[in-house]
């Protein structure tokens, strides 16, 4: 039987919240809410740790939803794909909008599957905050460290929650320290599982001094929260007490105000909840911890403890650091696209982050990057694949755009030229940003990763072959991942991913939702080539046309294992600045335009050219000389310079985790010494292994199906590209022959 304080939530005050948020977003002018009440949050984990699953009981538990989906049954609001729901992972970010507790929360499901997590990349320049959810019997798993490297990148504070603790293996206090050991970050655990014979019954919340028992029936909507007391809990009452107190010591050596009330009060046990609470928030926005709490969503246990943590610890849309570079719009518009989709019937659409000003309906949208102007046509609300119009959204919220042809992730909109020209000009006054910081914000900057595998794919006839470029480019444009490239050699399609699930889940989207059955050809690893011996020469070229000679002179060098962000680099020693300086800008984009065209596709097996710099020394032109006649004579130059070096092939390398089972890892591990495999460490799991280690991805095409009859199915793998590697003399040998058919 519960006991203390009932927190209940009838099925009548469910459908009330839901007839609520139904007749909220049918007025179609979305009632505004104050941005400090505004929470822009995504869910970032491994694969398979539940993020679907808790997305779930947060859209039934807030009154958006009348019944809750099942991974496994396929029918999730988020996972709305056919692919999503056949395969039971999330394979493309979705977007929700409900309401908690007086606060408005847009919501990001993002994909796990690490051959997606350029959508993960799309999704975080957007947001304020985020939950990364762990799976409470494995602990920081390889996807949670790329995620939380990429959230780093952009500064989003986050909360942990530690999910699947109904499992036998599963281990809070392992987990607090598995956070602090990879993660590299302090964990501030807020809450401490409470087990009755290995099973989860409920949860402490150490801020409060509660406990929270939550009912096994009525899906979660009914728990109990009561104050601990000496007399009825006296071991869960010392136990809560010493962690509110390491707590309190973790809290009080990042925030001063903290420390500056203890020293008041003489006594860490005297802070009040609120005093803690509001510890907490500052400790998280300033990214000195992170909130630890823990739960079993598939359960129904620990999830509105969650959601109540979300508008307690993470910021608005107010308090995000990078609102810096949006004050200066001041009350005009500025909103970033971070997702394009295409709807059968509304065509596509463009799902942005308003940061300052109004979006109204079937508005002018100045496209900062592309300097074009574009109409929008009809304003959503998303919820995942459902779609609620509204006539104007205000800042801080996320807001779906139809009628926008050329707008692509990344890009930053406002209302005109003018108004862009003066946030410019203001970013470039402040001394606090520098100008590679203004460039990049104005610019699309999102980190666009390369494929590691390509096919051939064709359409299935003539017939369809509009139809199929229109698909490959709706796709493309969705997809910043994907490369779709016309082969100028063989005339064929190419399609690049990031992996053979990633080319699969495309040739089934192009199968299921534009009814064109492409064939594709033999799945290839994208090799790269590179030089391995710098090389100076100066080449003069005469080009005739009509009675008139045009003369161009370049001396340039190519620079081995250069890793540097600009292909290009000037010389500017004494002897060369003056004639450096004096090329003007149309002649040195020409030189740029050569530069690029050559890395396209180098000398021995046409891959595109890296770790390759070329350095210009000098370039003398005739009078009447045309830019494109120096961009031809540069890469004719550079592709004598490379045939004149050596050229050496480079294989993509993968850092793999696999975890196994203690008797069937020794199989495993020497499977692995024959694909070229280097272990970097062996940790234990409970029984199981975790290896991790790199190998060259050509040795692991087919790896899962092979690691699978080799563990008898108890073992999993979770991999992603690291680095390219030079391939010794044997296996480039190999490479050739099999790539050309030729020894």
């Amino acid at each position: 039987m519960l006991k203390g304080r009932l927190i209940k939530t009838s099925w009548s005050q469910l459908q009330k919240r839901y007839a609520q948020n139904s007749a909220r977003v049918a007025k179609g002018n979305y009632e505004e809410q104050e941005t400090a009440k505004i929470r822009n949050i995504g869910i970032l984990a491994h694969i398979d740790a539940g993020k679907t699953t808790t997305t779930e009981r947060m859209l039934y538990y807030s009154g958006l939803i009348k019944s809750m989906g099942e991974v496994h049954h396929g029918n999730t609001v988020t996972d709305y794909m056919d692919q999503e729901r056949q395969r039971g992972i999330t394979i493309t970010s979705a977007a929700v909008t409900f309401d908690w507790k007086n606060h408005r929360v847009n919501l990001i499901d993002t994909p796990g599957h690490i051959d997606f997590t350029m959508e993960v990349e799309q999704t975080l320049r957007v947001l304020d905050g985020a939950i990364v959810i762990l799976d409470g019997s494995a602990g920081v798993e390889a996807q949670t460290l790329t995620v939380c490297r990429q959230a780093d990148k952009y500064d989003i504070p986050r909360i942990i929650y530690v999910n699947k603790m109904d499992r036998p293996g599963a281990n809070f206090d392992a987990n607090v320290k598995s956070i602090e050991s990879k993660l590299n970050v302090e964990a501030l655990p807020t809450q401490f599982p409470i087990k009755e014979t290995g099973t989860l019954t409920g949860i402490v919340d150490v801020v409060s001094l509660e406990k929270l028992i939550f009912d096994g029936k009525n899906m979660g909507m009914r728990f109990a929260r009561s104050k601990l007391s000496e007399e009825e809990d006296k071991s869960l009452w010392e136990l809560a007490l010493e962690k509110r107190r390491d707590l309190t010591d973790k809290l009080s050596n990042m925030d001063d105000i903290l420390a500056d009330v203890i020293i008041e009060q003489e006594s860490l046990d005297a802070i009040t909840p609120q005093t803690l609470h509001d510890s907490l928030y500052r400790s998280t926005i300033s990214r000195k911890g992170v909130p630890v709490l823990l739960g079993s969503s598939y359960k129904n246990i620990g999830v509105q403890p969650l959601m109540d943590s979300v508008l307690l610890y993470l910021p608005s849309p107010d308090r995000n650091k990078h609102m810096k570079y949006y004050r200066p719009f001041s009350k005009k518009l500025s909103a970033r696209a971070f997702k394009v989709v295409h709807d059968k019937i509304r065509g596509p659409i463009t799902f942005f982050r308003v940061y300052t000003g109004r979006m109204e309906k079937g508005a002018k949208l100045y496209n900062i990057r592309k300097e074009i102007a574009e109409h929008a046509g009809k304003l959503y609300i998303a919820c995942a694949d459902d779609y609620h119009e509204v006539s104007n959204i205000g800042d801080g919220n996320i807001v779906a755009v139809t009628g926008l042809k050329s707008t692509v992730t990344g890009d930053l909109v406002t209302t005109t030229a003018a108004v862009a020209s003066s946030a410019r000009k203001d970013l470039e006054s402040r001394e606090d940003i520098s100008p590679e910081d203004v460039a990049n914000f104005f610019a699309s900057n999102s980190r666009i990763l390369e494929p590691v595998f390509f096919c051939s794919i064709e359409a299935p006839s003539l017939s369809a072959q509009a139809a199929f470029e229109t698909a490959l480019q709706q796709l493309e444009r969705e997809d910043p991942s994907l490369r779709v490239i016309q082969d100028s050699e063989s005339g064929q399609t190419v399609l690049a991913g990031m992996g053979e699930l990633h080319i699969e889940i495309i040739k089934d989207r192009i199968k299921s939702e534009y009814k064109i059955d492409a064939e594709l050809g033999p799945l290839q690893i994208a090799y790269r080539e590179t030089v391995t011996n710098p090389i100076t020469d100066t080449f003069t070229s005469e080009y005739k046309m009509g009675k008139s000679t045009y003369v161009v002179t370049v001396t340039m060098s190519l620079i081995p294992d250069y890793h540097g962000s600009q292909s290009l680099l000037l010389d500017r020693s004494p002897d060369h600045s003056a004639n450096i300086d004096a090329i003007p800008l149309k002649m040195m984009k020409a030189v740029n335009a050569g530069v690029q065209s050559v890395l396209l596709h180098g000398p021995k097996l046409s891959y595109p050219v890296i770790n390759m710099g070329v350095k210009l020394h000098w370039l003398e032109w005739g009078p009447g000389t045309s830019p494109t006649i120096v961009t031809a004579t540069v890469a004719q130059s550079i592709k004598k310079l490379m045939q004149a070096s050596t050229i050496a092939l480079l294989e993509p390398i993968m850092q793999l985790e696999i975890v196994v089972d203690n008797e069937y890892s020794t199989g495993v591990i020497a499977d692995l010494s024959k694909r070229r495999a280097e272990i970097q460490k062996i940790d234990m799991r409970g029984r199981s292994k975790v290896i991790r280690c790199f190998a060259p991805l050509a040795e692991l095409l087919g790896y899962s199906t092979t690691l699978r009859i080799l563990s008898s199915g108890h073992a999993t793998i979770s991999l992603e590209f690291d680095h390219y590697r030079r391939m010794d003399p044997v296996n480039e040998a190999e490479t050739i022959k099999r790539v050309t058919g030729f020894c």
